[in-house]
Order: structure tokens, then C-alpha cells, then sequence
């Protein structure tokens, strides 16, 4: 019998402390949803409190010459980028609620930005264009997605589907709920044990609430079941109903792009988002170094506390605005001929390409990017729209030619054409050829198929 010794592993993990995770939310967070957790911070840390006078944070081409040499804790959320009071500066604010009005994201758009960000050739592209295009509301395929492709792309196209499956909202590109739930339990970290095994054979004894049977099936026993029943309460059956909505969507811009004496200034939209600062009491309170009893102590390490939290919270709000300018300044620099020429001339553009210029990593500018959005004089647009990449699937480094940018080269075309005759594909394929856009026919027809613009038949 072979011996049995103990022995010691090292090894490192990786613990994201609180302070950490809530940086990464209040990153992620549009100015809505900050401004309620602001709120909840205020409320739940009495250290902490909004300060009267709010200035208007602005960064232009020229960034001032200190702007870097920021403290990592600071007693205001403010930070610190060029103040501007004048009649301009307030004109440019009160733009952010013009054009505001929007009509929300569908499912299909959701998913086609995140497709566009995968480093994936064109053909296997084309493969992801075709299942997103065949999903419906719920999410589901209209038809069996193995009918739209020969049989010999049918293993390109499951490892495509488990792509797409794994995109926000987690299980989509499936055949019905019972195999939306199946997945998003099979991509979920913190899945309890069985419960794949209870999704997939005993989804209908568990409605039934035959808890007991379905523990003495597999072998457990019935707290288990129970938490399976949990995790699956937590779970969506139909994931793209989460963008169905018929009601337009207010949305407000984090970010105002104009042009002032012949340069662009970046005007962070700071009306919804309060100035924070440390309360006087307890900051005086913390730093004391009296003695006293315990009671003293216990009161003392209590005000740290929070005034450490405080610190942490207002130095996050902090980070948040100023990624958020950086990306944004960043942005302006790669698409400078969008800002100035309009949406046809949005060149390709990655997240990485971002992420290199600042210096941060790519998830961060995907959170930066996701939710937000900048208004410039061609109407407002979410951040992560001027992320696309080129018609040849080859991002920043291939082609210049952006796929939006394309499909707005083919809806000027067309109008332009509008009232004179009717133009067919392949003639807007010859004219995008003379302008040095080389793409098919049926590339054509597929990008006008995307505005929403009919054959020339039917036109």
C-alpha cells in the first residue's frame, strides 16, 4: 500500500478586495446609475457628504500642464481638469438635453457590437452576422440554424453559436428557454452542483416542487435541490426580452464634443454628478491623537473607517472621470475626421487600439465604453460605436474603410440618387469601387438591408 505523507503547495490566487470591485462599478456605471449610487453612499457613510459648489470639468486639445499631478486620495470628488464659468460653457451644457430623445437598443444591435469587437476572420464574421439576423425577440432561432449553411461549415457554426451564447444577455443563439437556462447555468462560475443535471432531466418535477423525488434521482438530498431551485430563480428564460421595449429612451450624454476656436473641447457632463468631500467632524475625529477611553478608541476607529471608504469612494468617482476623458480624447485624436466630416468617414477602431494609447487594459475601456455616451455635431452616439472594425474583419490595421463608415457612404449614394433612376447593387458596388471601397455586390445588399432601405425593385 503506497504511503500516504503530507506535504506543503504553494501557490497564488489572485482576491479582489472590496475597494477594487467597487472601482470596477463605478467604471462601468452611466451617469445615472451613478448618480443613484451616490446617493446610497451619502445615506450609508456618514464621513461622506455633498459639497454645495460643483464646477464644470472640461478637457481641451491643450490639457493643462499639471492635470497629471493628482493626489491618489483627494478631499473632492472633483478632478481637477480646467474649470470653465462662461456664458459658452454654459450653452454647451444645456446641449446635452437637446436631441436627448432615443430609441432603445435591440438585441440585434447589442450583439452585433459585441461580434464586431472578436478577433475573428471575415468568413467566420459572416457566420455570426447570419445566426444573430435569424434570432428573435426571446432570443431563439426562427429556424434551425444547421438549414442556413452547407453541411461542411457546421462545426464553424456550433463553435460560433457557443460565441455568440456567451455575449450579454448570457443565452441567446438557443432553440428555446429550456436550453437559455441550460447555458447560462453552464457559463455561471458560481453554479451549485446539479444543477446542469436538474435544467436538463427534471426541469419539470422541480415546477412541480417534487423536491424529494428529484433529490433521490440524483442521488443528494433535497437542500440541494433547493439551492438549485434558487440559482435557476436567478437565471432569464427569454434573454433578449430584456431589450424589447415599444416606449422611446431618454438618454443622458456623459460627454459633449464642440468645436471652440478652431479646436475641440471634451466637456465632461458633470450637472447630474454632485461634488463629494470628507465631513470636518469626523476627519477631525480620525486624526486626533488623544488618548481616551475606550469608548474614544471605538469612536476613532469608527470615523477611519469611513473617512478610509470615503477616500475610496471619492477617489473611484475620480478614476471614473478621468478614464472616461482620457478615452474620450483618444477617441477624438483616431476619429478626428468623423468629429469634423460626419458619420461616413468612422474609420476602424479597437478596443485595444484605446487601451494602448491610455495606457489601461482593454476590459477597462469595454466599461468605459459600454452605457455612456458623447454628443457631437452629428447627434449623439454611445461611446463603444466609434469602436468598429474594418470591411476586411482586420480592425485599425487593415482597411481604412470602416463597415459603418461604408453603410453610410451607400445611404448618401442612394440619396443622392433619389428621384432619378433606380440604381441597382451592383452599380453602388462599381461607384464605392471608384472611391476606393472594394466590397460584392451581395455585401451591398446586405449593408442596405442593415438601413433599412428596399431593393431597387422596390424602390
Amino acid at each position: 500500500m503506497q504511503s500516504q505523507k503530507p506535504y506543503l503547495v504553494q501557490e497564488q490566487r489572485l482576491k479582489m478586495s472590496p475597494q477594487l470591485y467597487q472601482s470596477i462599478q463605478i467604471m462601468a456605471m452611466p451617469i445615472q446609475d451613478l448618480r443613484f449610487r451616490i446617493q446610497q453612499e451619502v445615506e450609508a457613510n456618514p464621513a461622506l457628504e455633498i459639497l454645495e459648489e460643483k464646477p464644470t470639468v472640461s478637457l481641451d486639445e491643450s490639457p493643462p500642464k499639471n492635470s497629471e499631478e493628482l493626489e491618489y486620495f483627494e478631499n473632492s470628488s472633483d478632478p481637477g481638469f480646467t474649470q470653465r464659468y462662461d456664458d459658452e460653457s454654459s450653452d454647451n451644457k444645456r446641449q446635452f438635453m437637446e436631441g436627448a430623445l432615443t430609441r432603445p437598443e435591440s438585441l440585434h444591435e447589442h450583439l452585433f457590437w459585441q461580434l464586431r469587437l472578436q478577433p475573428i476572420s471575415s468568413e467566420f464574421f459572416s457566420l455570426g452576422e447570419l445566426l444573430i439576423q435569424n434570432l428573435d425577440a426571446n432570443g431563439f432561432h426562427r429556424e434551425p440554424p444547421r438549414v442556413l449553411v452547407p453541411e461542411d461549415r457546421w462545426d464553424d457554426l456550433d463553435r460560433m453559436q457557443d460565441m455568440i451564447r456567451s455575449f450579454e444577455p448570457v443565452g441567446t443563439c438557443v432553440a428555446d428557454f429550456h436550453e437559455s437556462l441550460l447555458v447560462q447555468a453552464r457559463l455561471a462560475e458560481d453554479a451549485p452542483a446539479f444543477v446542469e443535471d436538474v435544467i436538463a432531466e427534471h426541469l419539470d418535477l422541480l415546477e412541480r416542487g417534487r423536491y424529494a423525488e428529484i433529490a433521490r434521482k440524483l442521488k443528494t438530498d433535497e437542500e440541494t435541490v433547493l439551492e438549485c431551485l434558487a440559482f435557476i430563480r436567478t437565471l432569464t428564460p427569454f434573454p433578449g426580452r430584456l431589450f424589447s421595449s415599444d416606449s422611446p429612451t431618454y438618454v443622458v450624454p456623459d460627454l459633449l464634443v464642440t468645436m471652440k476656436d478652431g479646436r475641440f473641447v471634451i466637456i465632461m457632463n458633470d450637472e447630474e454628478i454632485p461634488v463629494l468631500g470628507m465631513n470636518s467632524f469626523f476627519t477631525e475625529l480620525a486624526g486626533s491623537r488623544s488618548a481616551g477611553d475606550g469608548a474614544d478608541k471605538t469612536a476613532k476607529r469608527f470615523a477611519a473607517s469611513n473617512i478610509k471608504n470615503a477616500q475610496w469612494f471619492i477617489n473611484s468617482i475620480h478614476q471614473r472621470n478621468r478614464t472616461l476623458l482620457k478615452t474620450a480624447r483618444a477617441i477624438l485624436d483616431f476619429q478626428r475626421d468623423f468629429f469634423l466630416k460626419g458619420p461616413k468617414f468612422l474609420v476602424p477602431l479597437t478596443l485595444k487600439d484605446i487601451a494602448n494609447e491610455i495606457g489601461v487594459h482593454e476590459a477597462t475601456v469595454s466599461r468605459i465604453a459600454n452605457g455612456k455616451y458623447m454628443q457631437t455635431e452629428w447627434g449623439i452616439f454611445e461611446i463603444r460605436y466609434f469602436f468598429t472594425n474594418s470591411i476586411s474583419g482586420a480592425g485599425s490595421s487593415g482597411s481604412r474603410f470602416s463597415k459603418e463608415g461604408v453603410k453610410q457612404t451607400i445611404r448618401e449614394i442612394l440619396e443622392q440618387e433619389a428621384g432619378t433612376r433606380h440604381m441597382s447593387d451592383q452599380k453602388i458596388a462599381d461607384l464605392l469601387s471608384k472611391r476606393g471601397i472594394k466590397i460584392a455586390r451581395r455585401t451591398v445588399a446586405k449593408y442596405r438591408g442593415e438601413l433599412d432601405i428596399s431593393s431597387s425593385y422596390e424602390r
